[in-house]
């Protein structure tokens, strides 16, 4: 609930997210917009966060259910973030999970990959990499 209450009193720039039904405030859908002046601009990617009963203790998994193409997202949209995963605190909270994963948009590592084709295109082909962003940034608003 303290999440809940965060996002709406302070929510992120260019993020939201709420519970997808008042039945259950365990599974969140979110949105993120794709950050300004970037590949991603104008894109709104849609993810969903289901939160653990050990939650704030555990982190939330965390996954887009629209289509990515990013060295730190595998196939089946499943963030590779370390906030959410190795560096987990329940200091963080929804709007500081949206926050990163906004931010890891347009700052991926591409030391760890999890999707090593996007990790190869974004060190070797930067503008091939930003054009196939730009094409599933301008499909994500046609849905």
């Amino acid at each position: 609930m303290s999440d809940l209450r965060a996002i709406k009193v302070e929510p992120p720039e260019g993020c939201s997210a709420s519970p997808l039904s008042e039945e259950n405030l365990f599974v969140w859908g979110a949105s993120i917009l794709g950050p300004m002046e970037t590949a991603w601009e104008g894109g709104v990617f849609q993810l969903r966060i289901t939160f653990g009963e050990h939650y704030p203790d555990k982190p939330p998994r965390v996954r887009f259910t629209s289509e990515v193409f990013h060295p730190n997202v595998y196939n089946d949209g499943t963030l590779c973030l370390d906030i959410i995963q190795e560096h987990w605190s329940p200091c963080h909270n929804i709007c500081s999970i949206l926050t990163s994963i906004q931010s890891l948009l347009t700052d991926p590592n591409c030391a760890s990959p999890a999707n090593p084709e996007a990790a190869q295109l974004y060190t070797h082909s930067r503008k091939d990499y930003n054009r196939r962003i730009r094409r599933i940034a301008e499909k994500s608003t046609e849905m």
